[in-house]
């Protein structure tokens, strides 16, 4: 196959953000001419190496489009998977604070989980005991909202749905750029040329190497974080009956390293948060030179690590030493032991950082002409990917109508 003539649409990128958007647009318009293109194959990247968690909603700011498009999206995404058949389940998790230093940040956790509408059940002893037996804390709250999903099997039912409903899915066929060129937009793939009325990029980690080739220049651009994963062994499984979680430090997006029983029944310990050398690298051992000089080349790179180098020194160690990474898992449940863990997968997640260096932690779209690029989708971003979808087929709409610029969840 070289070249495809004209679509109406193009999205680039097979993940659960480009799928359900392909979704959203085809339940709009019916007979609409849509194909996404995938280089490699469908979930390959974040949206199949997560650890599978519906977020409740719990951590963002009350009223915010962000804490929205959560609550939305957990509400679609569980009527979604019991209507296709996909496991899941409500579960609930603890989250934890382990010293008194951290009661403050819990209680502030607490109320702003309730003013998102989440009913929360702060613990006693007893009730932590109920709840996860093996588990210590000087206070802890349950979050009943929060469940797990395998997010590759719900994209794969979105990658069903969208072919049932006339869209193409190629996986296999890279995307270079996707230009406007006034009456269409130039798509050029490995397979050829491409020409749309409309085109939508949701290309993760590679989302504003994308954007640049399509004349654009974000404010925001991508440094990949690795989270490294751990799995208890059968034998140490029931220390973990559903999820466990650390009182989260605010000045990141990350959630700090934490236990959840996926729908599978095994239990993962993690993430770390390491600086990836690579958009896809998911080990030490893999190393992309051109994305590492490029990295190492912007300002805003350094500007991150003058700022917060410590934190990164902290990862870095966590990820090489084991026992590091043991104690922080033993102030959750100090029962874990050494033998209990072995090596389970990695995620990279594309984290966009603004050019003074700050973590950029809100969804982030660039609509130019006939293109929506989605810089930025960070988590929740799983959990309200149907909630997502609806929102960015709406920016498509609006494309080409003169009406351009920047939108973030705070205005979408």
């Amino acid at each position: 196959m070289s070249g495809a003539g004209r679509v109406d649409v193009v999205v680039v990128g097979a993940g659960i953000v480009g799928l359900a958007t392909a979704r959203a647009l085809l339940r709009k318009r019916p007979g609409l001419d849509l194909v996404v293109l995938e280089r490699e194959d469908v979930a390959a990247h974040q949206s199949g190496h997560n650890s599978g968690v519906i977020h409740s909603g719990l951590y963002y700011r009350p009223g915010s489009a962000k804490a929205r498009l959560c609550t939305a999206g957990r509400t679609e995404m569980e009527a979604y998977c019991t209507a296709a058949g996909i496991p899941w389940e409500r579960c609930g998790k603890v989250v934890v604070a382990s010293t008194p230093e951290e009661v403050p940040a819990l209680a502030a956790l607490t109320e702003r989980g309730r003013a998102n509408g989440l009913e929360i059940e702060e613990l006693s002893a007893a009730g932590l005991a109920e709840h996860e037996p093996h588990a210590v804390a000087v206070a802890s709250i349950f979050v009943p909202a929060t469940g797990v999903v395998d997010y590759r099997q719900v994209c794969r039912a979105l990658a069903d749905e969208v072919v049932h409903r006339g869209g193409r899915i190629l996986t296999g066929v890279g995307v270079d750029s996707a230009i406007d060129a006034g009456r269409a937009v130039a798509v050029r793939s490995d397979v050829g040329l491409w020409w749309a009325d409309r085109v939508v990029t949701c290309a993760g980690a590679w989302s504003d190497v994308l954007a640049a080739a399509g004349g654009e220049h974000p404010r925001a651009r991508i440094i990949p974080f690795r989270g490294e994963y751990l799995e208890l062994t059968p034998e140490a499984s029931h220390l973990v009956k559903h999820l466990i979680y650390p009182v989260p430090d605010p000045r990141f997006p990350f959630l700090g390293v934490h236990f959840t029983r996926g729908i599978d029944g095994h239990v993962h310990a993690g993430p770390n948060a390491v600086p990836a050398l690579g958009r896809d690298a998911y080990s030490w051992t893999r190393i992309r030179p051109v994305d590492t000089a490029r990295f190492a080349a912007r300002r805003s790179t350094w500007k991150l690590a003058a700022a917060h180098w410590r934190t990164g020194v902290d990862e870095i160690t966590r990820s090489l030493v084991p026992s590091r990474m043991l104690a922080a898992l033993q102030r959750l449940v100090p029962e874990v032991r050494a033998e209990h863990l072995v090596r389970a997968g990695a995620g990279v997640r594309a984290q966009a950082i603004t050019p003074d260096g700050a973590l950029l932690d809100d969804f982030e779209i660039v609509r130019r002409g006939r293109c929506v690029h989605v810089v930025n989708a960070p988590s929740p971003a799983a959990t309200a990917s149907l909630a997502i979808g609806e929102w960015i087929a709406r920016e498509v709409d609006d494309a080409g109508s003169g009406d351009d610029g920047v939108t973030t969840a705070a205005d979408g």
